[in-house]
């Protein structure tokens, strides 16, 4: 997509944000699947996947909502955000690597609506499942299966301590690739937990932790405290979402595991 191209029409009834940022991560997720059709290098394929998301993202949120900040991975932050009332926290393609791996699934595309002070609403797209999660629409989590707890982590660098954590609760890991593919497989009932401690930044967290929220899960920071969004420094390193009766299994686990 280039600067020429027209913008979609958004044709909801009324301005309702949470339906909004369901559409517009949906349309971002198209548009990226159109781009992965190229027949691209996975380095070329990835700068034209972050570039013409993001571009579209800006386009798109600026069109539909005129006047609100904006906080782009792929972009320069504008410090204007931090007096701004309302900001969209954005990611245009959490996973680059597993977008860049045809016919992979597990990367998304993350936007969320920060406003007065709360993460007020959010929508991830898994472009390469056909579906979008909104906070507006919560999924129903599905009961919890038999068996030991599942872990969302990384496949290619999993933090030492979630196998400690994984062999203390009895649990089997499950290697994905982006942090909101991660999140919403707890959502969808894949797995029961996520558990990073590795570094991440708002737009890696803040749409996936909005419909986790909406579906009933348990969110926070590895030690319980709360997750803050558009803050000046946006490095956000550490992030729980979890089934509600692990967590505090979990959070004691991280406060022993720390202390040692």
């Amino acid at each position: 997509m280039n600067s020429d191209d027209a913008l979609p029409v958004y044709e909801e009834a009324t301005p309702d944000d949470g339906a909004f940022a369901r559409w517009v991560a949906t349309k971002a997720g198209e548009l990226l699947l159109r781009v992965r059709e190229q027949d691209l290098a996975s380095d070329k394929l990835k700068e034209q996947g972050d570039r013409a998301s993001h571009e579209f993202l800006m386009r798109a949120i600026s069109e539909y909502r005129p006047g609100d900040a904006i906080l782009s991975e792929e972009g320069r932050d504008d410090k204007a955000r931090l007096t701004a009332k309302r900001v969209w926290i954005v990611d245009p393609v959490d996973g680059t690597r597993e977008f860049s791996e045809p016919p992979r699934t597990d990367w998304a595309v993350h936007v969320a609506l920060w406003a007065d002070g709360e993460l007020v609403t959010g929508a991830v797209a898994l472009p390469g499942l056909g579906e979008t999660f909104g906070a507006d629409t919560p999924p129903v989590v599905a009961a919890p299966v038999d068996g030991p707890p599942r872990l969302a982590v990384s496949r290619t660098r999993p933090p030492q301590f979630v196998n400690a954590l994984a062999e203390e609760i009895g649990a089997t890991l499950v290697p994905m690739g982006s942090a909101g593919a991660k999140v919403i497989s707890v959502v969808r009932g894949v797995t029961d937990a996520y558990v990073h401690a590795g570094g991440q930044y708002e737009w890696d967290s803040a749409a996936p932790v909005a419909v986790a929220r909406a579906a009933g899960l348990h969110t926070s920071r590895v030690d319980g405290s709360e997750l803050r969004y558009n803050q000046d420094d946006v490095l956000l390193p550490d992030l729980l979402v979890c089934r509600p009766e692990l967590a505090a299994r979990i959070l004691d686990f991280v406060k022993r595991y720390s202390a040692g």
